[in-house]
């Protein structure tokens, strides 16, 4: 193990490299700069972040500007020139891993990054993965770049995984307080690992090895997706039988011990669960697995914006009016409350299925004024603002994403129908539609 290196963190004097400056690399970086690092450097190849950065500019809704004032006051710098990792002692990568359209891993943000970084490895480094993805990653991807380099991996060089636990907008939970699970590629990998993340968070759980780590994320994920997943089909259930779904939860949810919350939804959005579970999934294969719950929950949850979009259609039929023709107003693409992300949202299916059957499609978020660039949808919208009077013209609302700045009581008394995807009309009413 480096003394070298382990001294430098322990003093706040190394030099610490986040790349990847989205939901997960920003706050990172800010934290430790916070932690008494005065030598961050953030690299990111879309150089209008590097430009709002070093313009004390934050493109994070959720992300505090004085942050990010504070982290450029003591020297932040944000860049895309990866020469730079070359001054670099601790290098840890935030990037991206989403699916192919067959549903399968897709790796190409970090094998660009490590064909990136490659020219600039030196010794004494340590290298954490952050991104998720499935395990034997780590192993199969960067340590025979390291070696390739000819450095020893646990004496001259470290390599660790460290699954990102980023939950954007709670509060509750900054990246300091979210404990950070810590495998390393060899017991001296992981011990640097711990020393390093243990200078910028409050509690660092190590592990047996990187695959324990890559394990450990899918898990956390796997197990939302399946729990999710059941409320979603009980949800379905419960409609054919009258019952309020919500109802049955809360009740069940009184009881102190084996249950655990979770509520249904118009499907799953965001970086991670609608995601994760398909890298284990493509993984087990390679073991002759079938992980028929994770693929199982995968299909219930994608299934939901149908669910949304029939819903919808037969409220609109029991007023004799079609959906072809009719204006739509989707309340929130956000995947999740109080945040300015659209990744994974169902509310962007939902309003593809309903452009996709002739309805008049518009939206409503605050946190999102225009439709952001997604690589597979496509909309020329800004958001409406949320007037009475634009509520009146709509035939129906579907309560897609719950932002607490919807005035919710303006929201039933203007509109005709309103289709609620996130249970925030309790009381029955003849214009509201639990779906």
């Amino acid at each position: 193990m480096s003394i070298e290196l382990q001294q430098k963190i322990e003093s706040r004097n190394a030099c610490i490299g986040i790349i990847g400056l989205g939901y997960v690399g920003l706050p990172l970086a800010l934290t430790t700069s916070e932690a008494g690092y005065a030598n961050v450097i953030g690299f990111d190849l879309d150089s209008k972040k590097v430009e709002q950065l070093t313009n004390n500019e934050s493109y994070i809704k959720h992300i505090d500007l004085q942050r990010i004032l504070a982290a450029n006051t003591r020297g932040l710098l944000a860049t895309t020139d990866f020469a730079k990792v070359l001054d670099v002692d601790v290098l840890i990568i935030c990037v991206p891993t989403p699916l192919n359209k067959h549903h399968e891993p897709d790796l190409h943000f970090i094998r660009d990054t490590l064909a990136s970084i490659a020219p600039y490895l030196h010794k004494g480094m340590l290298i954490s993965l952050e991104s998720t993805t499935y395990p034997g990653t780590t192993e199969e991807e960067i340590v025979p770049l390291v070696q390739q380099a000819g450095f020893n991996i646990g004496e001259d060089f470290h390599i660790v995984y460290s699954p990102e636990r980023e939950d954007p907008g709670n509060l509750q939970y900054p990246t300091h307080k979210i404990p950070k699970i810590c495998g390393g590629i060899t017991p001296d990998c992981c011990a640097m690992g711990q020393i390093f993340y243990g200078s910028i968070v409050d509690t660092v759980v190590p592990v047996s090895s990187t695959k324990a780590a890559e394990m450990t994320k899918l898990l956390e994920n796997i197990h939302r997706a399946v729990n999710i997943g059941l409320v979603n089909e009980m949800k379905m259930v419960a409609d054919k039988m009258g019952i309020n779904i919500h109802e049955v939860i809360d009740a069940a949810a009184t009881k102190p011990f084996g249950f655990t919350k979770y509520t249904p939804g118009p499907g799953l959005g965001g970086h991670c669960i609608p995601i994760d579970p398909f890298y284990l999934t493509w993984k087990a294969k390679e073991y002759g697995i079938n992980t028929r719950f994770i693929e199982l929950s995968g299909e219930i949850n994608r299934a939901m914006p149908e669910w949304v979009v029939g819903k919808l259609m037969d409220a609109l039929n029991e007023r004799g009016k079609p959906l072809k023709g009719s204006k739509i107003l989707v309340l929130g693409i956000a995947y999740k409350k109080n945040i300015d992300d659209a990744r994974e949202s169902p509310a962007v299916r939902i309003m593809e299925l309903l452009r996709d059957k002739g309805a008049e499609v518009s939206y409503s978020d605050p946190h999102i004024p225009s439709f952001p660039k997604m690589r597979d949808h496509t909309f020329d919208l800004t958001s409406l603002d949320l007037t009475a009077e634009e509520l009146s013209k709509q035939d129906a609302c579907i309560v897609a994403t719950d932002h607490s700045a919807f005035n919710w009581e303006l929201i039933s008394k203007k509109s005709r129908l309103v289709i609620d995807c996130k249970n925030k009309y309790s009381v029955k009413s003849s214009n509201i539609i639990h779906a």
